[in-house]
C-alpha cells in the first residue's frame, strides 16, 4: 500500500497572512510541519503543495520536496487532489500546514483504519478539556455515531446541550484528514455543498454525499496557527517540547 502524505500550503491565508512563513523556533511555520511529518517515517514520500513561490522555494532549498499547484482552490482537498491525480497513491494523507506539531501515533492510527474496506475518508478527534473553547467558532466540533463515523461538523456548538442534567462529551475535529485517492479525486467532482459554503468547512462536503468520515480519538495536543494570538502559544509549546 503506497502511501502519501500532502500539506496544503496557502500563502494569504484569511486570518492569519502569510503565516505559514512566520518563525517559529529556528525554523518556519511550514518547515516545522514538514519536517515533523518527515520525521514520523509513516509515509513513501511527503511534499508541500503551494500557491505560492515563496513557500516552494522554502521547502525546496531546505531539501524537501514541494508542488506548485496549476489552478487556484478554495479548499485543501482541492489542492492536493490536483497533486496526487497522476501518481501511484493508495492512501493520501492531508496534514494541514498551520498545525506544525504532527505526531507519529494518531497518524499511525489514521493510516490503519483503511484496514476497514469501508473506510474511504478518515479523521482525527479530540475531547474538549478546556469548556471555553467549545463555543469558539475556530474551533470545529464533531458529533460521531457508535461506530465512530461522523454524523455532523460545525463550528457551532454541538450536540447542543438543552437538558443540562445529562453529561455530553463534545469533540474538536483535528484537521488531519486521510483519504483513499480514488475518494478524494472524487471530492473534487462534486460541487460545494451550501453548508459547506456557510460554515467554510469542506468536509461537509462528503457527508452532503453519503460519504461519513472515520474519526479517529486522539489525546495528544494539537497546537494550530489559525490567529496571530496563536502563535506566542505555539512559540511556547516548541520551547517546552525542546526544553
Amino acid at each position: 500500500m503506497i502511501k502519501i502524505a500532502m500539506i496544503p500550503a496557502r500563502y494569504a491565508a484569511t486570518r492569519f497572512p502569510f503565516k505559514l512563513m512566520q518563525p517559529l523556533g529556528d525554523k518556519t511555520v511550514i518547515r516545522q510541519t514538514y519536517d515533523n511529518t518527515v520525521a514520523t517515517r509513516l509515509f513513501d514520500e511527503v511534499y508541500v503543495v503551494t500557491d505560492h513561490e515563496i513557500i516552494f522555494t522554502e521547502i525546496v532549498k531546505n531539501g524537501g520536496k514541494a508542488i506548485m499547484s496549476l489552478h487556484p482552490h478554495e479548499s485543501g482537498s482541492d489542492r492536493i487532489a490536483e497533486a496526487v491525480a497522476g501518481m501511484e497513491a493508495d492512501i493520501v494523507l492531508n496534514v494541514q500546514g498551520d498545525e506544525p506539531f504532527v505526531k507519529k501515533e494518531p497518524l499511525r492510527k489514521l493510516l490503519t483504519s483503511f484496514e476497514d474496506e469501508k473506510v474511504q475518508v478518515a479523521s482525527l478527534m479530540k475531547k474538549f478539556t478546556d469548556p471555553t473553547q467549545i463555543g469558539n467558532p475556530n474551533y470545529v466540533k464533531v458529533v460521531v455515531d457508535k461506530n465512530k463515523d461522523s454524523l455532523l461538523f460545525s463550528r457551532s456548538v454541538i450536540p447542543f446541550q438543552r437538558d443540562e442534567t445529562i453529561t455530553v462529551d463534545h469533540y474538536e475535529h483535528i484537521g488531519v484528514y486521510a483519504f483513499r485517492k480514488q475518494a478524494l479525486i472524487q471530492f473534487t467532482l462534486w460541487p460545494q455543498a451550501v453548508i459547506e459554503q456557510a460554515e467554510k468547512l469542506e468536509q461537509l462536503r462528503y457527508l452532503e454525499n453519503g460519504i461519513r468520515l472515520r474519526m479517529i480519538e486522539t489525546a495528544e495536543v494539537s497546537v494550530k496557527i489559525d490567529v496571530p494570538e496563536d502563535l506566542p502559544l505555539a512559540e511556547a509549546y516548541l520551547k517546552n517540547l525542546t526544553g
